[in-house]
């Protein structure tokens, strides 16, 4: 592979047949040669694929061809040639799992009711305006944001995206309401729908970083107000804005500095945890 190349985009669109869909985006990913996870709802599509740098182009130029998905923000960033072990393009109620499927609207603009869009230099702007009043709200799984979040943000204590509405309806967050809170989470799907679930409950401030984390990062780089890596969901595990990231992670073993993420299962179950080098070499051998 000459050149491994990956792009991350969705597009929130209402999609009557949302099997069609699925059969054609399957159908170019498998000419192409690509691999990765796309999933497709009547809400839209959300896909992460990776392969060659000419195969990607061709894919990202076949689903633009498709009216819904035209002004798709296509993210690209450097692949390792090995990045999914397979390629996967599913159907499913939402194109990410809230368990808000009935509640959520869409259409052709969007999300109906989601938080107003912040540019990278807008964030800048609303902070510079309204200082420490402003809430950093991580829209992540709290794995993610071990490696990397936004300077004092709030991280909720979630394994899933569908943990945070028991949060919403039990109010966790409402000493919040009455604050501008601006959502975050890698490329900014989540948030789409993260700040409409958290307008229709009452929180009448609510702002989405406009093209997550990683256009952030694009635009800033860790000469801003993002600290530490970006996790992402695929071989690489995380990637770094700069030579200059800070290392804010802690390994689960030792609790020394560290920003590797690996499959670790332990005591409690679970898959993922922040282990650093020298104890992933202990545990392997």
């Amino acid at each position: 592979m000459a050149t491994p190349k990956i792009v991350l985009f969705y597009v929130f669109a209402p999609l009557p047949d949302p099997e069609a869909i699925r059969l054609w985006q399957q159908s170019v990913c498998e000419s192409a040669g690509l691999r990765g996870r796309i999933i497709v709802s009547s809400h839209g599509i959300n896909a992460t694929v990776g392969g060659d740098i000419r195969d990607v182009k061709k894919y990202v130029r076949a689903t633009k061809s498709y009216p819904a998905f035209a002004d798709a923000d296509i993210k690209w960033s450097d692949g390792t040639g090995d990045d999914f072990p397979r390629l996967s393009v599913k159907v499913r109620p939402e194109i990410v799992t809230f368990g808000a499927a009935d509640e959520l609207r869409v259409e052709a603009g969007g999300v109906v009711g989601g938080g107003r869009r912040l540019a990278p230099e807008e964030l800048h702007a609303l902070v510079a305006e309204r200082g420490d009043d402003v809430v950093f709200l991580d829209g992540r799984n709290r794995i993610e944001a071990q490696i990397g979040r936004f300077k004092d943000a709030i991280v909720p204590d979630v394994e899933t995206t569908r943990d945070f509405i028991p949060l919403l309806e039990n109010g966790d967050f409402d000493h919040l309401k009455g604050r501008p809170i601006v959502t975050y989470c890698t490329g900014g799907v989540r948030c789409e729908v993260l700040s409409a679930l958290m307008t229709a409950r009452g929180f009448d401030e609510v702002y989405q970083l406009d093209g997550g984390i990683v256009r952030y990062g694009e635009k800033y780089g860790d000469r801003g107000l993002w600290e530490g890596s970006l996790y992402v969901f695929d071989s690489r595990m995380k990637v770094d804005f700069s030579d200059a990231a800070a290392v804010i992670g802690r390994c689960v073993r030792c609790a020394m500095p560290t920003s590797e993420v690996v499959n670790y299962p332990d005591g409690d179950g679970r898959d993922l945890a922040v282990l650093c080098v020298e104890c992933q070499a202990e545990v392997s051998g």
